[in-house]
């Protein structure tokens, strides 16, 4: 009866656990838990995608167009796909995910259709080296919406692009930025190119606006790169209405002019931006900063027909440290750096009703070129001339906010080119400016404006610094919360951190010493005492073993 029972229990147990892995296998497509132990939780999306479902109405659909042949070849696509699945496990039905096969699926050509771009990557398969079209992009629907990554083989800014492009779609608002190039020397299709390029990935409609041009007021955010002595007065007439009536712009801007045909330097001759910033709450002084954390130059030079090319460290080219960054500021709270080439210091004060904030300085090792600017690097041993009064740390980048004085409040408006003032006069006065409602506005300062042009190159530079201007974008359009996930993204750091030279010789010493010495003797003590530790077991053992012999000898005997 024991024997029966024991069996039937053994039964029911059996069809209990058959029926607990049925339910759990159905389950597993709704159910989803994913353990993410790195440091800044790059496999698992931010409060902010999972909570996303609060926006929508409707149901978004997420579609990964990815390569079999690249899945097979790569982890990528399958952490990417992995990512993508969270959207829909965190979304309480609003988000719907598909991965798909362009070549099974035969639908190649509509892909390339709606923007996905083909890929040509070599693959090793079958011991032979291959070059195969693959695609890896997304296409995201609502309603009758849809935007598109064209081109993703990382990680990185995956969340970013994705949330960011959900948001705009079911918010149904395009992220718009417009762009004014004020040097007259610089293009924006070769100078800018990165930066304009860069928007446009992020999901950024680029409105070009030449100076002088109007700028709408709808406009959510504005870029003006360079032309303190370039713009003309109503070119800054017209951004300075569009900020007072709380339009946000971000000023990339120089202190000193470079002439690269000849390497030399000189103050620019503001045409009253610099002065209209002023009015604002930020001065940028018309001098150089210089810092021990620098970047490398290469130049080349003449012996005789011989061409000589070098490389040195050039301090005029700044690497901004993440220690530099304001962790108290949405921007800069997760600062990777930047590359500066030529950067000016700020000096930050404030009018009553505006908020300011440092967003980055330079390290504590820097100092000025002011009375005698030198920039050729052939004469770098004359560069610290003025090192000594004027080290210490140095304002790159600031930030203000809040309703800002015009600076031509007062005054007659300034005239268009080509304008003359007998056909601005109505009644016999001057047409002065018509008054704005004045409103909130967001302002950032740089000190530099190659640092978003062509030269973010020179040095691989081009990551961190265009990873800063998107999110100064997003910060303009006063999407914060987008500013926070792009921050989430974890780079690998410079090895070259410690920049003060005792710090970096005492840790160089102590590196060495652990591993030349310390590490060598640890593993040969280790040896010997394992060794010395075998012998004494072994000797203990031998009158053990001496013992019983002769204990059976005399058994056998008797």
């Amino acid at each position: 009866m024991e024997l029966r029972m024991n069996r039937n229990q053994a039964r029911i147990i059996a069809l209990l656990s058959a029926a607990i892995l049925l339910l759990l296998f159905l389950l597993s497509g709704r159910l989803w838990v994913r353990l993410d132990l790195t440091k800044n939780k790059a496999y698992t999306i931010s409060e902010v995608s999972k909570n996303l479902y609060r926006e929508i109405a409707d149901q978004v659909t997420i579609t990964y167009f990815v390569s079999e042949r690249l899945s097979k070849a790569h982890p990528i696509p399958g952490e990417i796909g992995d990512l993508l699945r969270e959207y829909a496990a965190h979304s309480r039905g609003k988000i719907r995910f598909i991965q798909r096969d362009p070549a099974k699926a035969e639908v190649e050509s509509g892909v390339e259709g709606i923007g996905i771009i083909p890929q040509q990557i070599q693959l090793v398969e079958k011991n032979e080296i291959t070059v195969a079209t693959v695609y890896s992009g997304i296409l995201i629907e609502y309603l009758d919406r849809e935007s598109v990554i064209p081109i993703v083989f990382s990680l990185d800014t995956l969340e970013y692009d994705v949330s960011s492009r959900i948001r705009a779609l079911v918010r149904d608002v395009e992220r718009e930025i417009g762009l004014i190039v004020g040097d007259a020397n610089k293009q924006w299709n070769s100078e800018y190119r990165l930066l304009y390029g860069g928007l446009v990935l992020s999901g950024f409609r680029v409105r070009l606006i030449n100076p002088g041009e109007e700028i709408p007021p709808t406009l959510p955010a504005l870029f003006v790169l360079g032309g303190a002595g370039d713009l003309d007065v109503y070119s800054q007439y017209l951004i300075d209405r569009y900020i007072v009536g709380g339009g946000n712009v971000f000023f990339a801007l120089d202190g000193v002019f470079i002439d690269l045909n000849t390497i030399e330097a000189r103050p620019i001759q503001d045409k009253g931006l610099l002065a209209m910033l002023a009015k604002y709450g930020v001065v940028l002084k018309p001098a150089l900063v210089l810092d021990r954390t620098s970047l490398t130059m290469r130049f080349q030079t003449q012996s005789g027909n011989a061409t000589i090319i070098q490389t040195v460290r050039y301090p005029q080219w700044l690497d901004v440290r993440e220690g530099e960054g304001n962790p108290d500021q949405p921007l800069t709270a997760r600062f990777d750096g930047l590359d500066l080439y030529w950067a000016s210091p700020l000096v930050l004060y404030p009018p009553p009703g505006v908020d300011g904030e440092i967003l980055f300085t330079s390290s504590a090792q820097a100092w000025l070129q002011d009375q005698w600017i030198m920039v050729n690097p052939m004469y770098l041993q004359y560069f610290e001339e003025e090192a000594e009064e004027t080290r210490g740390a140095k304002i790159l980048g600031v930030s203000l906010s809040g309703i800002f004085p015009s600076a031509f409040e007062g005054g007659p408006r300034p005239l268009r080119e080509g304008e003359v003032y007998d056909e601005v006069f109505f009644n016999g006065e001057a047409f002065y400016d018509p008054p704005v409602l004045k409103k909130p506005a967001r302002i950032i300062v740089v000190g530099d404006a190659d640092f978003a042009g062509s030269l973010m190159q020179s040095n691989r530079g081009e990551e961190r610094n265009l990873s800063f201007l998107i999110k100064v974008a997003d910060w303009l359009c006063n999407d914060e919360d987008m500013v926070a996930i792009r921050g989430r993204k974890g780079l690998v750091g410079r090895l070259d951190r410690i920049t003060d030279e005792e710090k970096r010789g005492m840790v160089m010493t102590l590196s060495r010493t652990i591993n030349t010495i310390i590490i060598p003797l640890g593993i040969v003590a280790a040896g010997l005492f394992f060794v010395l530790r075998r012998r004494a077991k072994t000797a203990k053992a031998a009158p053990l073993s001496e013992a019983k012999a002769s204990d059976k000898g005399e058994d056998s005997e008797a």
